[in-house]
């Protein structure tokens, strides 16, 4: 098996959704998902999708570009999905998008995409190898 398609294999393997309910305590005043909370679970999203591909210890560096496409309201459901986008030496590139569902009707869009980046470390914090 070449290289190439053992990563795409890894990238398919590790690619990650969870589901989470939108209650009450988790919306600003707007009565809609605080920006702060969907970052919190789009950067936990990643971590798990980059840990599941390298089985290494993986630390977040940066998260870039993320775009708040559409308020998500209090009593809807969100779907958060994380796939690996760029293999590099000791990094790797998360995409995370979270998507909206209607509790009680098959209406689905996308509210949120990211990017997060993610590098490998050692058991002395230093980078390493991501594969």
């Amino acid at each position: 098996m070449s290289t190439e398609t053992e990563i795409r294999n890894r990238i398919e393997a590790a690619t990650t959704s969870i589901f989470k309910a939108v209650f009450p305590n988790t919306t600003n005043h707007y009565d809609t998902l605080f920006g702060g909370t969907a970052l919190k679970l789009m950067d936990e999203v990643a971590f798990i999708t980059a840990t599941r591909f390298s089985r290494k210890r993986v630390v977040t560096v940066s998260s870039d570009k993320v775009d708040f496409k559409k308020p998500i309201p209090a009593g809807t459901l969100v779907e958060l999905e994380g796939k690996v986008i760029k293999v590099g030496t000791t990094s790797l590139k998360i995409r995370v998008n979270i998507f909206i569902e209607q509790m009680y009707s098959n209406h689905r869009e996308r509210a949120i995409e990211g990017i997060f980046t993610f590098v490998a470390v050692d058991e002395n914090r230093n980078p390493t190898k991501v594969l």
